[in-house]
Parts: C-alpha cells; structure tokens; sequence
C-alpha cells in the first residue's frame, strides 16, 4: 500500500509527458513562424500588411522554396519556383546555424545504400535537417546522391527558423533519426550535448526574432477599380512575372535559384475568376523579405522605386497599414534602418542574402 500512490503518481507523469510530445509533434509538422518575444503582440498574419519599418516579423505565405520542402531528406527535385523552374539541392550545413552530429563510417558506402536508409522526411517537429556525405572520389561535403560513395557523414538540424527556436522535444526527435539511420548503416555517432544545443538554439533565436523584417506597402486606387489584366500588364511592364500562387507576381532575382526580389500580391479570388478582365480589385501590396536578398543587389531602392512607378501607372495612392500615405522621408526613415540591420546581420556572419540568412529567416 505504501509504493500505491507513489506508482500512481509516476504513472499520471509519464501518460501527460507522452500526450504532450504527441501534441507538440502534431504541431510542428504545420508550417509556422517565428514567435514573438514575452510581452510583444503576436505578429500579422497573412492577409494583414505591414507597416513600412524594420522591427515586424515578416509575414508568412507558403513560398516555392517552402512548396518543395518535403519532397526528399537529401535532394529537392526539379520543381516549383517563382518564374522558372530549376534544379534545387538541399542547403549545405552550417555549424552556425545548425547543431550538427557525427556519423563515422568503417569504410566507405554508396549513396544508393544510404538513400535506402534515410529518414522519410526531413523535419523534426517544426525545423529541417539534412544528412550530407564527404565523397570519397572528390573530398567535398555534399547531399547524398546515388552513384557517389561516401568516407563520413554528418547530419545536422537547424537551431532557429520563423518557428521559433529548436527545443528539447524536436532536438530529441532529431537524435532519433539519426541514431535510427546510423544504426541501419553501421555507423557510429557523435551527437552534442541536449542543453547546450538548446542554449545556442534560444540564443541565437533572440538575435534573429529582432531583425526578421520584412518592408511592405499598399498601393490603392485613386478612382475606379483595376482588372487583373491591368494590374499584370502594369507590372510586367516593371518586369514583375507570375508566381507560383494565384495574386502574385514577382520581380525574379537575376541569380537562379535566388529567391525573389520582390512580391506584388493582390486578391487570390480575383486571380482565379475565369475571366480575368471582370475581376475588380482595389488594392495590391508590394512587400520585400529583407533577410533574403543581399543589399549588393540594392532591394529597397527597387521597393521604392517599383511602388512609386506602380503608382503612376496604376493611378493609385502609396499607403500604410492606417491608410496614411507614405512620404519620401518616411522612405528616407526606413533606407537608413535597413543600412542598421544590414551591418548587424553581417557582423554575425548572417549578412542577408547568405545561405544560412535565408535558411534562418525562413
């Protein structure tokens, strides 16, 4: 009788510990983003704007990068992408960015071996991780791919995204995969210590959360309403293309593969009318994802430049999230923030733009 309650007690523990790691597993697996700090009001969502500044999370909309990202644990395949369609790997690992594990090999194994043995999926709870191998023919760190044999392997998950920061159910449920896939090809691992993965994981969420930015506007009619096939002919006219969803183009980076400099969005309904010219709209919002597009590639001045020509072209009125319009010093105001988080970013090897700024920012 005296062990009853105590047994009792580990009992009700261990069914809430397994219902909460349900419950939080069932929660990562949709797409989210970064959470506001204690004390700050949750972001906009998608359908609201931004004012123009620096200090609002970006919005969140399902991009082509995001469409791909459970198409494999190693490769993404040719496939969606905002004005062209390319081949797309999975982003190297970065120690800066990603709490990386060990997988020493006996000898070296081909690629079709290890892809029979890779997790089916990418993510754990909420954050990606990739598995990479050094081949053996070249020395070079890469995704595994089949036809290559591989000397070490390494797997890594990413400490921080617009999820919030890597945590103790989702690092546990990374070590899993990987001690699951290691087991299966006879590998030995090394995996980092829980705590101190976690650590770096909130700290390094505490200086992205701050400077994930993203600048956007609205641009509405002086007059009459605009057909879809006004608004795309004004656009296209500042090289704006179609994206991958209905009510948006883009204006396409001039690298490949490189996200899109800046978004047009507009009334996803109208875009799906079967007759493009009966659908009335009123209003666009122009937006650029600062962290994602290197300043050498002069993003704001085109954000500025794109809404003032889109203006005139559209008869339309350049405004914030209170209707007010928007001045050439508000813009001014907003150049010389940008030149801030921009040094910032780049002090901490996360210069926008970069690899590892985009896989953090995303």
């Amino acid at each position: 009788m005296d062990l009853t309650w105590p047994l009792l007690a580990l009992a009700a523990v261990v069914l809430a510990a397994i219902a909460l790691q349900g419950w939080w597993m069932a929660r990562g697996e949709r797409p989210g983003r970064r959470g506001p700090p204690p004390g700050v009001p949750n972001p906009p969502t998608l359908n609201e704007r931004i004012e123009p500044g620096i200090d609002a999370p970006a919005a969140e909309g399902l991009t082509a990068d995001e469409a791909e990202r459970d198409t494999g644990p190693d490769t993404i395949p040719a496939g969606l992408h905002e004005g062209r369609s390319l081949l797309r790997r999975a982003p190297r690992l970065d120690a800066l960015i990603d709490a990386l594990a060990t997988l020493t090999l006996e000898s070296p194994v081909s690629g079709d071996f290890l892809l029979q043995h890779a997790p089916t999926t990418r993510r754990a709870g909420s954050k990606p991780f990739y598995i990479e191998g050094l081949d053996a023919a070249t020395g070079e760190w890469q995704p595994l791919q089949p036809g290559h044999r591989y000397a070490e392997l390494q797997a890594g998950v990413q400490l921080a995204s617009r999820s919030g920061a890597l945590n103790e159910i989702e690092y546990s449920e990374f070590v899993h995969k990987v001690q699951a896939f290691a087991d299966a090809v006879g590998a030995q691992t090394e995996l980092p210590d829980m705590l101190d993965v976690v650590a770096r994981a909130r700290e390094l969420d505490a200086f992205a959360s701050p400077r994930d930015a993203q600048l956007a506007l609205t641009l509405r009619s002086d007059a009459v309403a605009w057909s879809l096939g006004f608004i795309q002919q004004c656009a296209a006219r500042h090289g704006f293309v179609p994206g991958a969803m209905p009510g948006r183009m883009v204006l396409p980076s001039p690298q490949d593969g490189d996200p899109p400099i800046l978004a047009l969005s507009f009334d996803a309904q109208a875009a799906l009318e079967d007759d493009p010219q009966k659908a009335a709209v009123r209003e666009c919002q122009l937006s650029l994802d600062v962290p994602q597009t290197a300043p050498a590639l002069e993003p704001f001045p085109a954000w500025h430049n794109a809404a003032r020509k889109l203006a005139d072209d559209l008869a339309a009125t350049v405004v914030d999230d209170y209707g007010e319009p928007i001045t050439v010093h508000a813009f001014a105001v907003i150049g010389k923030e940008l030149e801030q988080l921009y040094a910032q970013l780049e002090a901490r090897d996360l210069a926008a733009g970069s690899p590892a700024a985009r896989r953090l920012f995303s």
